[in-house]
């Protein structure tokens, strides 16, 4: 299994050195299609564009091709890596993210049920220490802790819209592709790959 954690700390500081702040680091599609998702965001905009997605490819790629060549590669398998913005239905993933986005819609799939619901669906109050309160729709404004949160995301809504209008959306969503044999990074549409070690 491959170790989230590690690999933050990896990736975070390529990220930092761009000026950018890494958002999430995720690996998933299992052993048919692994994919590491790698998405980060510059702290003005929230956002990366095309170009920043391809210098951060270019970084992560770079220092795990010297992890493999120093016999620690976290990945050892081929995988595909991805990199991106985080969208305007962002993940919520760090503490400030529920601070950031209050009075927004979100989606909190719950651990384990609390007061008989796993998934909080309402505006995000907002964050308090560890303890993130959510007014859940039809409900009742409720707290939660973090580590009872398994997953958090923001919804498309006419607010969020309005809130993120300013904002480019170029480079929102795109995938980079890095070939291991290529000094350039290309776009392909919104899903493009780069293949990683075998």
């Amino acid at each position: 299994m491959v170790d989230i954690a590690l690999l933050t700390q990896i990736i975070e500081p390529e990220a930092k050195a761009l000026g950018f702040d890494l958002v999430r680091v995720k690996m998933f599609g299992g052993k048919s299609d692994p994919t590491l998702q790698v998405m980060a965001e510059r702290p003005d905009t929230g956002q990366l564009t095309i170009d920043d997605c391809a210098d951060l490819s270019r970084r992560i790629s770079d220092r795990l091709d010297e992890l493999e060549a120093e016999g620690r590669d976290p990945i050892p398998d081929a995988y595909r890596l991805e990199v991106s913005s985080p969208g305007i239905d962002r993940p919520l993933t760090r503490p400030q993210d529920y601070a950031n986005w209050a009075g927004h819609e979100a989606k909190i799939t719950l651990t384990d049920k609390v007061d008989n619901r796993k998934i909080l669906t309402g505006d995000l109050v907002g964050i308090d220490g560890e303890n993130v309160t959510i007014d859940v729709r039809g409900h009742q404004p409720m707290t939660v802790a973090l580590p009872q949160i398994a997953d958090a995301k923001l919804t498309i809504t006419d607010r969020l819209i309005a809130a993120t209008a300013p904002l480019s959306t170029e480079g929102a969503d795109e995938f980079v592709e890095v070939s291991d044999d290529a000094d350039t990074a290309d776009t392909n549409d919104n899903d493009a790959l780069k293949e990683g070690h075998a």
